[in-house]
């Protein structure tokens, strides 16, 4: 029988409290003004919090807003891999994947770009961005897993395929000219590429 799980402490517990509530305010304030227009004093007076604690949970706002977009694409990617087991097609099951991140990643088209600017340019020993990255990683692991169900793909061919992929969602969504297309042209930009990209 394997061990129960021990309850958290009330230290833990505090402290998830308080990163829920620094992602709360953070979010609903990025969402409402943009992160460029919102300062972390804003954010810690909405989570009640002081200023010093708040950059114990991220060190800038960039982080901020990497903390934010984060635990959002945690869920989108969760959401679509579901989605994604369904599909029978392999072009539709990785669309499948791919929507829900575009659509997080478009709650509000600045914010997104700038993430994913950060994603490239930032500190990568900042633990946030770090965790970016790891979720970058899992998409492409996710659509290598969904492209190792045709029989035509290799599993290296796979890996690779899934790495051009994630490349071709970045450029869609972070393309200055794409700022002001729906999630639904996006995605089909996305598609169009895959096909010329896939075999078959």
């Amino acid at each position: 029988m394997p061990p129960s799980p021990q309850p958290i402490g009330r230290r833990e517990r505090n402290k998830r409290d308080k990163q829920e509530r620094i992602i709360a305010a953070a979010r609903e304030l990025f969402d409402a003004h943009g992160v460029d227009a919102v300062t972390t004093q804003q954010i810690a007076d909405k989570a009640d919090i002081g200023t010093g604690t708040l950059f114990l949970y991220a060190r800038s706002k960039s982080e901020l807003l990497l903390l934010v977009q984060n635990s959002g694409y945690v869920a989108a990617l969760e959401e679509g891999m579901a989605a994604a087991e369904s599909k029978t097609d392999v072009l539709d099951a990785v669309l499948a994947i791919i929507r829900p991140i575009v659509e997080c990643n478009r709650t509000h088209v600045e914010n997104g770009r700038t993430y994913l600017r950060e994603l490239v340019f930032g500190d990568p020993q900042e633990p946030h961005h770090r965790d970016a990255l790891m979720l970058t990683l899992k998409t492409e692991a996710a659509v290598a897993a969904v492209l190792s169900r045709d029989g035509r793909v290799e599993a290296s061919d796979a890996v690779t395929f899934a790495q051009i992929i994630s490349a071709i969602m970045f450029v869609s969504m972070a393309a200055t000219i794409n700022t002001t297309r729906s999630v639904d042209e996006i995605i089909a930009e996305i598609a169009g590429r895959m096909r010329v990209m896939l075999p078959g």
